[in-house]
């Protein structure tokens, strides 16, 4: 596929280009209805690229199809057999996985107990029964990892009716579950595993970060691009492979969830950052990671100031490291009250400056 392109961008360029007059929302038409002393800081070029009414961007069914060629062409970038574009951040996304898994399914989902707000907000509104599996807690650093393969098994084996199971890689701290193992304990029962990778937007990118979840066999993967990206917040897409989940009920799900009236900057970044990625992304990632392990070496020469990184590591902790993420604890007395705080401060190490 020729990667140089970018379908959304490239239609939004010419829908201005064109300079045509929309009659439909949203109203401020491009521009011309907005406030000066707004225009003034957010700028007016951010309104003339606000149009949904460039053909083909707001209806992948009737018109140009850009949206979806973009979309394969993400697809292709990161080796999944399909994606998709979402608004609404990565909480939409992950909540339409757990619909397209488990809705309707009583017997629930198993799910990795110190899971983001957006997991526990869509086991609310879905009704999907949680099965919950214990993370492995660090009191000495007070973080958790999370769940090794073991315990996934030992949760398969409790609940073996469970629709499939959820967790999270890495974690906001950069700490990596072993997915590989995860999810072959999971295809052993013929059901799907679901990765919330919201700060994994780059792993598919470079060899020496971790493994991407789809390389390794993850069913769905949810990645917010805005985190560990170059896209708007908001922005999110999930890719889908191998047969254990339906496209179909997927892009149904997110359908009923996502807004009506997506906004086309949102989607334009994620194009954009694709083709970067896929052009530059290895020597964008190669220099962020010099960066990161010269930031580690000068902390570390900091009185008073421990980099964690391999103590993260281990039969008993993660299985695998982002090392973009910088981890600092602070060694102290505990403060006077009942409650230890966290000694740790998780950084991560941008590649876009």
């Amino acid at each position: 596929m020729d990667h140089s392109r970018a379908p959304l961008l490239d239609a939004l360029g010419e829908y201005q280009r064109l300079d045509r007059y929309g009659f439909t929302p949203p109203g401020h038409r491009q521009s011309r209805g907005v406030d000066e002393r707004v225009a003034a800081i957010i700028g007016a070029d951010a309104f003339r690229a606000d149009v949904l009414a460039a053909p083909g961007i707001d209806d992948r069914l009737s018109r140009g199809g850009y949206l979806a060629r973009a979309e394969e062409l993400m697809a292709d970038a990161v080796g999944a057999d399909q994606t998709f574009f979402a608004t609404c951040g990565s909480s939409l996304s992950v909540k339409a996985a757990m619909m397209a898994v488990a809705g309707g399914n009583e017997n629930g989902l198993l799910v990795a107990r110190d899971s983001h707000k957006s997991i526990v907000a869509g086991l609310i509104f879905s009704g999907v029964l949680p099965r919950w599996i214990t993370p492995r807690w660090d009191a000495e650093r007070h973080l958790s990892h999370p769940p090794s393969p073991e315990q996934v098994r030992q949760a398969w084996e409790k609940y073996p009716e469970a629709a499939g199971a959820l967790i999270v890689s890495p974690s906001p701290y950069g700490t990596c579950a072993d997915i590989a193992g995860i999810a072959r304990v999971c295809h052993e029962r013929g059901k799907p595993l679901i990765v919330d990778e919201a700060w994994g937007a780059h792993l598919p990118f470079h060899p020496d970060l971790p493994t991407w979840a789809m390389d390794v066999g993850a069913d769905i993967c949810v990645v917010s691009v805005h985190k560990m990206g170059a896209g708007f917040e908001q922005s999110s897409v999930f890719h889908v492979q191998g047969d254990l989940v339906d496209p179909v009920r997927l892009r149904h799900c997110v359908d009923l969830l996502m807004t009506t009236s997506p906004n086309v900057l949102i989607y334009s970044a994620l194009d954009g950052w694709r083709r970067q990625m896929v052009e530059r992304g290895h020597d964008l990632l190669d220099a962020a990671l010099r960066t990161a392990r010269r930031t580690r070496t000068e902390l570390n020469g900091i009185p008073g100031i421990q980099v964690m990184e391999d103590e993260l590591l281990g039969a008993e902790a993660s299985h695998d490291l982002d090392r973009l993420q910088v981890l600092l604890m602070s060694p102290g007395p505990a403060p006077p009250d009942t409650t230890r705080r966290t000694g740790c401060a998780g950084t991560g190490s941008s590649i876009w400056g």
